[in-house]
Order: structure tokens, then C-alpha cells, then sequence
């Protein structure tokens, strides 16, 4: 991949983490897309983006990083497949659960495609069960009684 769009990620990683909306949003294609598997949301566009962007901001200021024994890949159709780690707290509310000011150490995959030197999609993918038990709710009660179970 071009070190372009290497920089294009870089960058976008950094505005995103500074939670600065304009930055984050100038490293996006006009028509792009986001998705979240975990939830089912579906965004279009920048506004669309906006809204994503804020809706994690409000409730997690989340930021995300790559860890050491996370890895990342480029694809032969020109795509990025990579592993990283959200970290924040709750402050918002999230699916009818008040903010508990926890913390939350989430790690997910992330699908990009570009189109025009821009980011065109983001697919995440991540485990919601932990999340939610992270915020203090159990979404699956038997969970917790498993063997060799190592809890989120």
C-alpha cells in the first residue's frame, strides 16, 4: 500500500483521538460508510461519520491504539484488515444503560476500504458481551457460570 494512505490512516487515528469532528472527518471519502456488526448501525457519509464519531466520544471518549501483540494487514485488492484496542470510560448512556464511569478495554478488528486517496469504509467487529459486562450488565446470565471462562 502507498505511504499515502499509510500517512491517511496515521492521521486519521490522531484526529480521532484528539476527538477533533473536522480532522477526523477530512480523512473521508464524501460517500463513505460505516458499520458497526456489534450493533447493527449502519452510517453514510460524513454526517453520517459525525455521528458515529460522536455517539463513542459522548459515550466511551474513547481513544484507540494498536498494542503490541495486535496485528494489522494490508490487502491485495488495497484494503487494511487490522487489530486494535478501544480504551475509554462510560459517560453516556449506551443501549438504555446509564454511565457508570467505568472503565472499558475493548479490543476489535477493523475492515478499511479507500476510494480516491479517502477512507470509503470502516467494519468493526467487535464482542458487545464484554463491553456490556464491562459496564456493569451481564447480557447473558448463564455466561457467568461457564468453566475455564476468562471474563471481559
Amino acid at each position: 500500500m502507498g505511504l499515502e494512505i499509510v500517512a491517511l490512516v496515521r492521521r486519521h487515528v490522531e484526529a480521532e483521538n484528539a476527538q477533533n469532528l473536522e480532522a477526523t472527518l477530512a480523512t473521508l471519502h464524501p460517500e463513505c460508510r460505516f458499520e458497526d456488526h456489534a450493533t447493527g448501525q449502519v452510517w453514510h457519509g460524513r454526517d453520517g461519520a459525525a455521528a458515529h464519531y460522536r455517539q463513542w466520544w459522548t459515550t466511551f471518549d474513547v481513544t484507540v491504539k494498536r498494542e503490541p501483540s495486535q496485528i494489522a494487514a494490508w490487502t491485495d485488492d488495497g484494503g487494511y484488515i487490522g487489530e486494535a484496542t478501544w480504551r475509554g470510560r462510560h459517560v453516556g448512556p449506551f443501549l438504555g444503560i446509564a454511565p457508570t464511569g467505568r472503565p472499558i478495554v475493548i479490543p476489535f478488528v477493523v475492515v478499511l476500504g479507500f476510494r480516491d486517496g479517502l477512507m470509503l469504509s470502516e467494519g468493526f467487529h467487535y464482542d458487545l458481551a464484554s463491553l456490556l459486562r464491562q459496564i456493569g450488565d451481564e447480557p447473558i446470565q448463564a455466561l457467568s457460570g461457564l468453566k475455564y471462562r476468562a471474563a471481559a
